[in-house]
């Protein structure tokens, strides 16, 4: 059993053999670009390792993140972190694989398949204009793994409320032009971005990343810090 770090937030509804989570202020930042020391953010990124590979899950995926539609698919044959360049998101279909992506305001996407699958998907406002969460899903069916029996979280992110963007963002998340500003519920675009793949299992967290300041980093409220969604197969999962 993977032990969480103190501060995360557990993601619910994903399929046995699963484990899914996003972290919080409380754990410290993870983001690999600020001016944080080193040696601070590092032994946070190694306890996650180390917790990790007492359960058995010796491999950790992640990415430089661009905000595009990138999605990699990792094989076996390897053990460590692994970090790649310019892609939004992860899949395997390999046991003791864990995938995380950075967030602070965008929403990590965590699904699984109750056959022995998984992705982590990084979707900003551009991400999901782009459709990184189609691409994820089309990585997985690709794999043999249909969007229609997979479960689907959508963590922590900025709520709608909290979420002012321009016409540019509007009309390329909508598809038509817009001439003002307006607020934008990222998550609730991706619920009908899953729900038109008919994804049947959908959770959606309710905290927001602005109005809860207090547990998680925001890009919007002016954090540098970043949190990390992750989600891993289980050594013992199919």
């Amino acid at each position: 059993m993977i032990t969480l770090p103190a501060g995360a937030v557990p993601a619910h509804g994903l399929d046995g053999g699963v484990t899914a989570f996003t972290t919080g202020r409380a754990t410290g930042s993870f983001g690999l670009g600020s001016s944080e020391p080193v040696e601070s953010v590092m032994a946070r990124w190694g306890a996650l390792r180390h917790a990790l590979a007492a359960a058995g899950v010796r491999r950790l995926a992640t990415a430089h993140q661009v905000h595009g539609r990138t999605v990699v698919r990792h094989g076996g044959g390897w053990h460590g972190w692994l970090r790649g360049d310019d892609a939004d998101g992860h899949v395997t279909n390999v046991p003791g694989t864990a995938l995380a992506v950075t967030v602070a305001d965008c929403t990590p996407v965590l699904v699984s398949h109750p056959a022995g699958a998984i992705a982590a998907l990084h979707a900003g406002w551009r991400g999901t204009a782009a459709g990184i969460l189609n691409e994820g899903l089309d990585a997985l069916e690709a794999l043999g793994y249909p969007a229609v029996e997979c479960a689907v979280v959508l963590g922590p992110a900025i709520c709608g409320q909290c979420y002012e963007v321009g016409p540019e963002v509007l009309s390329a998340i909508h598809g038509r032009a817009f001439d003002h500003k307006a607020l934008l519920d990222v998550r609730a675009v991706l619920v009908d971005q899953a729900q038109r793949r008919g994804v049947h299992r959908l959770t959606v967290d309710t905290a927001c990343t602005r109005c809860d300041n207090d547990r998680f980093f925001s890009h919007r409220a002016g954090d540098v810090g970043r949190q990390l969604g992750v989600i891993a197969l289980n050594a013992s999962s199919p």
